[in-house]
């Protein structure tokens, strides 16, 4: 069975447009594709007819994904969003103890999860251990690879 994913407004929105845009624009490209492939003649040898029907397949695939994502997702409210603690929803500052360097993640649901843009995952191993903590609280880390590293969360705030 599947588990119920938090996902932040914004991540809400995102996923509604994806939706939104490969249901109506993807699917008419698709569509056309076919059209003009079946134009070719014989269907049984045309391999533009069977790369627009994979395609149409993938398609469909991914749109049942994300339908099936925003079915089991539950929107985090940002009004009660706790800032004493850190949680899924908070932009949490940290200091590594070692090399002294800062850096500021939101932490998110696994859902919308992405490192580059600083959104790490409640079930990632840097967001499981902030998980819960306050603010001056020093945290050990262990990550996949490298040493394990000690972080200082000297900020909690709402996204």
């Amino acid at each position: 069975m599947a588990r119920e994913a938090l996902i932040t407004q914004e991540g809400l929105d995102k996923l509604k447009s994806e939706i939104d845009h490969l249901s109506t624009v993807k699917r008419r490209e698709v569509a056309e594709r076919i059209k003009e492939a079946r134009e070719f003649g014989d269907i049984a040898e045309n391999s533009e007819y069977d790369d627009a029907k994979n395609e149409q397949a993938l398609l469909e695939q991914r749109i049942a994904q994300l339908e099936e994502r925003l079915r089991r997702s539950e929107v985090i409210d940002e009004k009660s969003i706790d800032t004493t603690a850190v949680g899924v929803g908070t932009v949490v500052h940290v200091k590594d103890q070692k090399s002294g360097d800062s850096q500021k993640f939101q932490v998110v649901g696994s859902a919308e999860a992405n490192p580059t843009e600083q959104k790490l995952s409640n079930e990632s191993p840097i967001g499981k251990a902030l998980m819960g903590h306050k603010r001056n609280d020093v945290v050990s880390v262990d990550p996949p690879r490298g040493p394990k590293r000690k972080l200082k969360i000297t900020k909690i705030e709402s996204a």
